[in-house]
């Protein structure tokens, strides 16, 4: 007779985004399902529900460990200070994944390190995605946090294109909504300027920019255009946003993929570009670099030359889209991501054990761990 699994149930804020569902795949952990806001469409999860003093203290039995993730950008601090309060009168110890030092969907970062500097001291456990990351954590806050990497974006059992490939070198910018974090004119115009000086050295290459049809800067977005409408080695895409299968085919197409970024941390962008064998350049912005360095090239956010010399770098080493090499590689990048996915859920199951313990072991009452 099988034994059954001990089970731990958690409150994570959100359950229902995908990094969150990777790294909780399989037995041992379960996630409360993320409660409708009032008046959100299906799916939607923030303004986060559950992220509140009032829910712990009537729902406290029903969880065993609080794990926040993302949107805590939706509330206030002193929402979070009740938030804390709460949790540590019902005995419920709090677990935090630092994703993001810098906050990519907010212009000014004030209220977000006060968030950070709420949770982090406040946290029973810590976990982040880089060393570099972790490094900055302990020095801002002395705490240690567990690295655990990033895991995979795009599900194990999707379609994997290995993209059509072109006579030039196809290097894509994707500024989907153009969200405070994105430094779109900038970005495109120091990709234009490398498309220029690739040219000039003898490697054909154009610029693609996939911009979405609704965007936060509607100014900015007339700026890239006008970019793009002036050169003569590069192409506007403005659609409707991709769904996941028509995103992964669009980014299959590509050589390289260049980042946008102004700010921010980590980049679940570079965890599906790498889903997908594509190898990405990226601004000298936050750990992202350190995600798959093999993978990844840093340029200097402005400056067309260190673009240029970053793409040259990684195109010497990648399979181009369409090729043998890049139908290998995606096999390849399964199997490693396959390999990992339990290795990640186990770390996270280590974790809440550990804090649990720390707690002296769950409150009687908890609908979570299975004896």
């Amino acid at each position: 007779m099988r034994l059954a699994v001990p089970t731990v149930t958690v409150a994570s804020i959100p359950a229902g985004h995908p990094y969150v569902r990777h790294v909780t795949r399989g037995d041992g952990i379960d996630l409360l399902p993320d409660p409708p806001p009032p008046g959100a469409i299906d799916g939607r999860w923030w303004p986060p529900v559950m992220l509140d003093a009032a829910w712990v203290a009537a729902n406290h039995d029903r969880f065993d460990v609080m794990h926040v993730h993302f949107g805590t950008e939706s509330y206030p601090a002193e929402h979070l200070r009740s938030l804390v309060r709460a949790l540590r009168a019902t005995g419920r110890p709090l677990v935090h994944t630092l994703h993001d030092l810098e906050n990519p969907q907010l212009i000014d970062q004030a209220p977000h390190l006060e968030h950070l500097d709420i949770l982090v001291p406040a946290a029973a456990g810590i976990i982040t995605l880089t060393a570099g990351a972790a490094a900055a954590i302990e020095r801002r806050w002395g705490r240690v946090a567990q690295v655990v990497p990033h895991p995979h974006v795009l599900d194990l059992d999707a379609d994997r294109p290995a993209g059509n490939r072109t006579d030039e070198v196809v290097l894509g910018v994707h500024l989907r909504d153009i969200r405070p974090g994105i430094d779109a004119v900038r970005a495109v115009a120091t990709l234009l300027d490398a498309v220029d000086r690739l040219t000039a050295r003898g490697l054909a290459a154009v610029a693609r920019v996939q911009v979405n049809e609704r965007v936060r800067d509607e100014n900015a977005r007339a700026e890239v255009a006008a970019l793009v409408a002036a050169h003569p080695a590069a192409e506007l895409r403005r659609t409707e946003r991709l769904d996941d299968a028509a995103l992964a085919r669009s980014i299959a197409d590509l050589d390289i993929a260049v980042l946008p970024y102004r700010s921010g941390t980590h980049s679940g962008w570079v965890e599906l570009c790498w889903d997908l064998g594509v190898p990405v350049a990226g601004p000298r912005v936050g750990h992202a670099g350190e995600q798959h360095p093999a993978d990844f090239a840093a340029f200097d956010a402005g400056d067309g030359e260190s673009l240029a010399r970053a793409v040259r770098r990684l195109v010497a080493g990648a399979p181009r889209p369409g090729s043998a090499g890049r139908l290998a590689r995606l096999a390849d990048r399964r199997r490693q991501r396959v390999a990992g996915a339990d290795a990640i859920t186990a770390a996270h199951t280590a974790l809440y054990d550990r804090v649990l313990a720390d707690h002296g072991g769950v409150v009687a009452g908890s609908a979570g761990r299975a004896a």
